[in-house]
């Protein structure tokens, strides 16, 4: 018997896919996750007005290592801003069938949703948050002062998820991409993690902050903490970040 991975590996191949959705017709999921009605958007400084030092590309990318200690200091929400700005940020929108953001994705299908556990943001209560493109703003999920020891431990117990000023958590939903893709779908989807975060590295390089990409967490904890099925929507990657 083979391992797990080589069967994904194997089943996911080109010869082995299902007529994708797109081809059969079939309606377009939404291009972002639904906010539930009556929700309070937490505006974020729009990205044209927030100024970022200039940094050469070659610098950012020879220097850019993983922190994992940072100083107390908070980022500021224009910090912020501007991270979110540049792991997802969206430039154009084809509606229903692709966005164009500040990192690639498979068909512009951009399937991540960004979780952010907020330690030490100027303006912001710490809590958990999502980030909602579209409109570059906030909303709160959960304000308990006991959520960034959950993430933590969600995160195997790794001590640098408390001491950042925050951790960038990403979802999929995955249907956003198997519509198009079917069970290719399922391998895309860690790609574009992958481009999201490394964009999050040299951004954080720029605003003076350090980032450290985590792949190990506990799937069940980490979805449960936010609120995800486990199936539909799933967590992938996470990244803490803090200043230097």
């Amino acid at each position: 018997m083979q391992p797990t991975g080589a069967t994904f590996m194997e089943l996911t191949q080109y010869d082995h896919l299902s007529p994708s959705d797109q081809n059969l017709k079939k309606t377009p999921p939404p291009l972002a996750k639904a906010v539930p009605k009556g929700t309070q958007y937490i505006p974020l400084p729009k990205p044209g007005a927030i100024t970022a030092p200039p940094m050469d590309l070659r610098h950012a990318i020879e220097t850019r290592r993983s922190l994992r200690h940072y100083r107390k200091e908070p980022i500021s929400i224009e910090e912020l801003s501007y991270l979110l700005w540049c792991t997802q940020g969206v430039v154009q929108v084809v509606d229903p069938f692709y966005t164009l953001r500040n990192v690639p994705s498979a068909g512009g299908r951009h399937a991540l949703e960004t979780y952010l556990l907020i330690n030490r943001v100027t303006s912001l209560p710490p809590g958990l948050y999502r980030y909602v493109p579209f409109s570059h703003s906030l909303v709160a999920i959960e304000a308990d002062l006991s959520i960034t020891d959950k993430v933590m431990a969600a995160c195997l117990g790794q001590a640098f998820v408390r001491s950042s000023a925050v951790t960038f958590l990403w979802s999929t939903v995955i249907y956003r991409m198997a519509w198009r893709y079917s069970e290719r779908a399922y391998r895309l989807v860690h790609l574009d993690a992958g481009h999201t975060c490394q964009n999050l590295y040299l951004a954080a390089e720029q605003v003076g902050c350090g980032a450290c990409a985590i792949g190990a967490f506990d799937d069940e904890l980490m979805a449960d903490l936010l609120g995800l099925d486990k199936k539909e929507e799933f967590v992938l990657y996470c990244a803490a970040v803090g200043k230097r």
